[in-house]
Formats: structure tokens, sequence, C-alpha cells
């Protein structure tokens, strides 16, 4: 049995959804760089298919990364929870390798009717967000809830290798996934779950697991030959970025592809370079048992499963599980592996001899599992008693890190079974280890009092000529005390560790500002309006931290095709200062937020300061202190320039903070809700193609955080995309009563539209990606086409509001209502409007 015939297996014998109490629904993460879908039962990805977003429309694969790359790093994933009730073994699990045991149920979301999405409930601190909610805690919180009391073998189908009803431990799951657009926190989504035990009996020595069935594959290659070449493994330790000598513990389960696919011998859009993996970052207590395991399914020769394990010793015997060294089938099998602290050595090393350690030695297919095979990994960890009533928290984080694969022929050219290590070593885990170590410290903010009991986490201080890591539990956050503590000595101090009370939230850019377009044909003028963007106040810094608006444009939404065409930014000043670090040593340092020229100019009495007239080599003294000065940005401050961003509204004054005293001669309702005129711009962009549309984002940056090391922090320009044809707006069709018309006419198979960019930058099947395209349409109509001899062959309605996108466009793509592809032939087309009826011909020329 192959792994489509398992999956084809559970399809076809477990239950329909609508025999559950709750249907098992599907949702997607889309706010970051990375596009994941959840199930609400326990699961995230989708066996390797692609399902319907309820958001967008848009088929979701299993984890999609980076965002739109159609790069896809998972089969399934689930959360597994095992315990002793009465001394019987039982273990809950989303779902598991033969894909045939789902034991978690949906429960109804609990949560404003307006708030749930598809078994879902959905929530935002984007204010501009329709789904903003004080309760959330990232821009797209998806929270569900699941039990596992459901035994009836009309819902949950009975273990095949117990070879008996599914008996339920009795809890109650709030699971709560939570992505950022940020740019140190978008490659990572965190879980955080909550576990209730809802029965009546006290579950003794719970293990927690989360199981990875992790392929990787270009949507192109979704088969054998794109999930059968994977790697495995566990990363514990990362060297700090700070350095200084400092080891980060990074502690993740990871997968990817063997040698990143390259394509003759160089990366080419098919590549999967990244490496996506898992890290715990809350469990309900210190001191516990950590095990990792990994293994590879056969399904149909027990004698070919494989897993790295422990050979038997007197005190610790042989488990003999069913035949299979790896996949842990039934109850107990499962408990075995969650429960033993064990970790495995990575799939790479399979063919290296590690009897001297104590593990089995190599399998006979020691070498084929090496190279990179189907592969699937348990990250556990307990134990715990869990009472009656009682809830335990857990939270993991679902990470990826591009770049893991350096070179296209690493692979090929270091590679040996017997000895990875020098391949080993080619493998780059800068980007996976530093967004853990991102994901962690969103999880528990580093440096900062959470719960108020005078303990802001752990630093480290690295001193000039050597190294002092401390640990000071009644520190406060004080730099005074820190002189205190390390008096007489210069150092660079930073925490790296928070202090255990989760906080679930990280800096963010400003909020992206409304958007819309006017279209005209050839030209579109972008308007936008940053009331929003320009007075939310940073939670961190308490102030406003606004410094500019970036407009971007690009012509679709694959990562990196996107290209700012414009930008504002306020005119304001760093300014570094001379700082001592020992006797005649000297560096300069950034500690403050950048100062505006009027300011600068109050500060030092000099109403014609300059900060430009100095630099390093010629620096500014004042009271005994050198300063030079570097412009935040570009300083691309001046508006109205030919060409470039200016003031919709050259006259509006800047409203007052109460909104209740704005008059209606201030605001303005373009937008659809109302905002001050005064921060109302706008960009035109001309010569532009017509045929083709344009993907337009406006973004707004702030100016960093010098103190805490961030970088100027912008808002994603892919969150929030408009897409639009340079063609004339619906409304002015109506209004001056244009003609509909159709391009190409005719159509021509061999004009070879896909390599010019006019149809099929998505890469998918020819056939399918053909497009005819309607152009002066009005906001309403049907579209009809006919053949000669008057036979519907395909009908649809154009339907739209006022002012949105595209509204003036539309196309069909050259298959019949028979979802068959049209042939050669004269065709006419019908376009029905509430106001008229326009009849034309196109031809198609196969």
């Amino acid at each position: 049995m192959s792994k489509e015939e398992a999956l084809a297996a559970r399809l076809r014998q477990a239950p329909q959804a609508s025999a559950a109490p709750q249907p098992i629904n599907y949702i997607a993460h889309g706010r970051g760089n990375m596009q994941l879908s959840l199930a609400n039962n326990g699961t995230f990805g989708t066996y390797g298919q692609e399902l319907a977003d309820p958001f967008t429309g848009l088929n979701i694969p299993s984890c999609m990364y980076p965002k739109n790359s159609d790069l896809v790093y998972l089969w399934v994933g689930a959360f597994w929870i095992g315990a002793i009730i009465d001394d019987d073994t039982l273990v809950s699990v989303g779902t598991e390798d033969f894909y045939q045991t789902l034991e978690f149920q949906p429960e109804p979301p609990e949560c404003d009717p307006r708030f749930q999405v598809s078994g879902f409930c959905y929530q935002s601190i984007d204010e501009r967000n329709d789904f903003f909610s004080t309760a959330a805690l990232s821009e797209q919180d998806l929270v569900c809830w699941y039990t596992d009391t459901f035994t009836s073998q009309s819902v949950v189908d009975p273990d095949p290798t117990d070879n008996r009803g599914h008996r339920p431990l009795n809890i109650r799951v709030r699971q709560r996934s939570m992505a950022w657009s940020y740019a140190y926190a978008d490659d990572f989504i965190l879980f955080d779950y909550l576990i209730e035990n809802i029965g009546r009996e006290t579950l003794k020595d719970v293990y927690m697991s989360i199981w990875v069935d992790g392929d990787v594959w270009h949507t192109s290659r979704n088969g054998p030959g794109g999930w059968n070449d994977d790697l495995a493994g566990f990363y514990r330790h990362h060297p700090a970025p700070e350095g200084c000598g400092f080891t980060d513990t990074v502690n993740i389960a990871y997968h990817a592809d063997n040698d990143g696919d390259p394509a003759g011998g160089v990366w080419d859009y098919r590549s999967t370079r990244s490496a996506v993996g898992a890290r715990v970052v809350r469990t309900p207590a210190e001191s516990l048992k950590y095990s990792y395991n990994w293994w590879i399914i056969n399904y149909s020769d027990p004698r070919l499963d494989f897993g790295p394990r422990k050979a038997p010793t007197p005190g610790d015997p042989f488990r003999n599980m069913l035949g299979r060294l790896g996949t842990p089938l039934g109850d107990p099998n499962k408990y075995y592996v969650m429960s033993r602290p064990e970790f495995d050595y990575d799939l790479l090393y399979t063919a290296v001899d590690h009897s001297d350690s104590g593990w089995l030695r190599p399998p006979a297919n020691a070498v084929d599992v090496a190279e990179g095979f189907d592969s699937r990994y348990l990250l556990s960890f307990g134990p715990f008693t869990v009472e009656p009533g009682q809830q335990l928290p857990i939270s993991f984080a679902w990470v990826g890190g591009d770049n893991f694969h350096q070179e296209p022929d690493d692979f090929d050219k270091y590679f040996y079974a017997y000895s990875p290590d020098q391949y080993y070593q080619r493998l780059n885990f800068d980007n996976l280890a530093l967004n853990a170590r991102w994901a962690a410290w969103v999880y528990d903010n580093p440096g900062v009092d959470t719960d108020g009991d005078g303990y802001a986490g752990k630093f480290r201080v690295c001193v000039r000529d050597s190294v002092i890591e401390r640990i000071d539990t009644s520190y406060t956050g004080s730099d005074t005390l820190i002189d205190t503590l390390f008096r007489g000595v210069v150092a660079d101090t930073f925490f790296y560790e928070g202090d255990n009370a989760p906080d679930f939230r990280g800096a963010g850019p400003p909020p992206s500002p409304y958007v819309r377009i006017i279209p005209q044909q050839g030209k579109l003028t972008v308007r936008w309006n940053g009331y929003k963007s320009e007075n939310t106040k940073d939670i961190f810094l308490g102030e406003v931290d606004f410094e500019g608006y970036r407009v971007y444009l690009g012509l679709d939404d694959r990562p990196g095709a996107m290209s700012p065409l414009a930008s504002y930014d306020r005119e304001d000043y760093n300014r570094f200062y001379l700082k001592r670090l020992s006797a005649g040593s000297y560096e300069w340092v950034l500690t403050e937020i950048p100062f505006t020229l009027d300011s600068l100019r109050a500060m030092f009495g000099n109403s014609l300061f300059d900060p430009k007239a100095y630099s390093r080599a010629n620096p500014f003294s004042f009271l005994d202190s050198l300063f030079y000065f570097e412009p935040q940005d570009y300083n691309a401050s001046e508006l109205g320039l030919p060409g470039g961003i200016r003031r919709a509204y050259p006259g509006a004054v800047r409203p007052p903070a109460d909104s209740t005293l704005w008059t209606e001669e201030m605001v303005t309702r373009e937008h659809g809700v109302v905002l001050p005129k005064y921060y109302e711009y706008e960009l035109e962009i001309d010569q532009l193609l017509p045929t083709i549309p344009y993907y337009i984002s406006v973004t707004a940056f702030d100016f960093g955080s010098p103190q805490s090391g961030l970088l100027s922090l912008e808002s994603s320009p892919y969150n929030d995309l408009v897409i639009e044809y340079p063609q004339t707006s619906s409304e002015a069709v109506e209004f001056e009563n244009l003609d509909a018309y159709v391009y190409p006419n005719p159509y021509r198979i061999d004009a070879e539209y896909a390599s010019g960019g006019y149809e099929n930058r998505e890469g998918i099947d020819p056939e399918r990606a053909r497009r005819i395209h309607f152009s002066n349409l009005p906001r309403v109509c049907t579209i009809s086409i006919y053949s000669l001899d008057g036979d519907l062959v395909r009908r649809w309605d154009h339907n739209f509001e006022s002012g949105d996108p595209g509204s003036m466009h539309d196309s069909w793509d050259l298959i019949t209502r028979n979802t068959q592809a049209v042939v050669s032939g004269i065709y006419y087309w019908v376009v029905e409007s509430p106001t008229r009826t326009q009849i034309g011909k196109l031809v198609i020329i196969k």
C-alpha cells in the first residue's frame, strides 16, 4: 500500500463530516510569510490535497512557505495526548500514519457569531480588519475547540490495531493559533493549547506530542517523486547572533528536502530550499522528560518499517511493536514511544553505525533512508497528572527558515551516507534558528516583567575582554541596577529569555493605510488615507512611531514580485553619541528614537542648525559630548513633486484629536469609513499596459527601536494588495454608455501569450490557463458564449459593487460549461446588463 492508497482508504472508510456532532472544517493562516491550513479537529495540513480557503475562496495547500511560492512543506500534522487511567493505556490523536484514527471531534466555536468562520473564531488586533477584537493576541487568531469524548463508531472509526472502539481520555482542547506579518515574526505560527480534563478520572502520567508527516514538494511535483526524499532531524543549539561566545538553545524538530530540488544544476522556482519544524515554547512544568522520534513507514511490509531504536538491556527489554521498528500502531505502542526519553539521531545519519552508543545497527536499506525518505516525527514531553476539572496550557511554534540549502550541487558533492558530517555542515540553520528564537520571544518577551513580580527574565553581559552571564531574580528592568551589579565594568547587556509569563505579542509596524485605486485607460491613481497609520501608538514605546509610506507595484503576488515605486518619510535624524568603552577605547552608539529637525534646533538653541553638516569624521560637540547625525530612512519628505506622492486635498487642515469635533469639511468617506482629508494622499502611475492586471500595495513603516535593537518595521505589502486593470472604470463605462470589447481577438494558441506574461503567470496546466478578456463592462451583467449554431457554450454572472477593483473587466478560460476545452472556431459573445444587450464575435485558432 502506498501513501496515496492509505489516504484513499481513509477517505473511503472514515465517517463523513456530517456524521460528526460538528463538521470538520478547514481554514488557513495567510497573514505572514507562511500559509498553513488548519482543521478544527486537532490537525493541521490537508493530506496533500488543496482545499478552498473560506476567506479567499482560493485553494490552500497544507503549508506553503514562503507565501505564494507553491512550495509545500507538510502533508499533515496532529496533536497527540496519552495517559494512564485505571491501569489502561490510552492515547487520543488528531490523525496518525494510516490516516484512519481520527479521535478528536469539533465542538461549536465559543465566540460572538460575527467572529465565527468555518467552525473557528477569527479575531485580529488589526483595527482595520473586519474581525478586529480586543480579545485578539495577533493579527490573525484562529481559535477552535474539540474533544475526544465521542465513542460511537458512526463518528470515530475503531482502532484497527487495538481491535476495539475508541476509549476517550475525556479531554477538551481549546486551540488558538496566531500569525503576524511583521518582518521578524512572519516566518512562524504560534499554537497555544488549553487542555482540560472534563472526565471524572484522574489522568496519570500524561504525555503530549506534536506528530508531523512533513513532506516537501513544489505543487508541480505533488507525488512520490516530491515526497520520498526528505530529511528529518532535531537541532539543539545555535550560536547567538550577539556573538561573545553565547549559544542559544533552539530545540527544534525539523524536516526539509534532502537536496533542495535543484533543476539542471541550478536553483529555480521549484527548488525547496527551506526547512520547517516545531519548537515547544511552553509546557505546564519546567522539569519534564522530552523525546524526539522519527520513522519511515512501510504500509504493506512491517519488516521494512524503520525508526532508530535503542538496543535492549536487562532493565529495558526490547518491545516488539507488531514487527515494526518505527511506526507505533495502537494506543500502547503510541504511548510507549511518547513516554520514552529518547532522542533519535538525524535521518541523515541512518547508515552510520551507532551501536557503540546503545542503538540497534542500521537497517539493510540504511543508505536509501539516509539519502532522504518519506518520514514522520514525534516531539513529546511529560509526564503530568491532570485532575478532573484541571486545565493545562502548552504552546509550540511552527517555524520556517529559508536558505537551508546553500548551493545546488552540495548534495552531489558532499553527501556520503556512511560519513554525512561534511554535507551536514553545509546545511544552514541560521534562519531557522533565528526564527525559532523570535517565536520564543514573541511568546514570552525578554526583559518584560509581565506578571509584575519583579523578575524580567534572564540576561547576558558581554564584557570587552571576558563574558559574564548572570541571572538575577530581583532584576526589575533598571539599567541602574545592572550598573550596580557590574560596577566598573563596561559591557553590553541583553535579555535572552522572558519571565515565564506568556505575552504573545511583539512590536509591530504602524497599521496599513486605507487604499483604493482609481482606474483609467493606461493609468492607475493610488489613493490612501493614513489617519490610523500616523496616529497609532506603538505598544512598547507608548508613543507614535510612524515614519512613512511606500507604494509597491507588481505583476503578481509571488515572493519578490512587488517592487517599491515611490516613498514618503518624515524628515528626522538619528543622533549617535561617542560612548567610552575603556581607557582610550570608544564607539559610536545609537540609543534614542529619531529627532525632527525642529526638535534638534530647539535642543541646541540654533534655528539654523543643520544635522547634515556633521558626520563621524566631523562630529558635533555639545556639553562635553560628541554627536553625529544620519537621516532616518531617506527623508523624502517633500510632497507634490512631479510624478511623486502628493496630498489629495492640499488645503485640508490637521483635524483635532477628538473625532467628535470633526466637521463635514474635514472628512472624506471615499474609503467606506469617515476619515480626515488631511491624511489623504495619492500617486498617479501612468504608461501602463491596459491589457494586464497590476498588483498594488501601500505600506506604512516606523523608525524602529534602537533600545531593543529592532530595525524599522514595515507593514506587509502582501496583506492589502489591490489588483486592478488600467482600463476605463465601470462607472465611466455606464455614464458614457461605452461599448464592451474582447481581447485578444483572434485568440491564437501559437501566439505564446504566457511567455509574454499575459497569461499563466501561476505556472499551471496551460490548457487551464488560457484567457480571453472582456473590458468596458458595467458593474452588473451576464456574459454568455455561443457557437455559430446558437448552442450555449458558457455563461456566468459578472457582479460587482460600486468602486470594486476589476469591476470593468472579466475573463473566460476557454472551458465549456461541460468542463471541456473549446475547439477552434468562431463564437458569439453576449453581454446583457439592465440597460442594454451587446453582441460580438470572437475567433479561437488552435
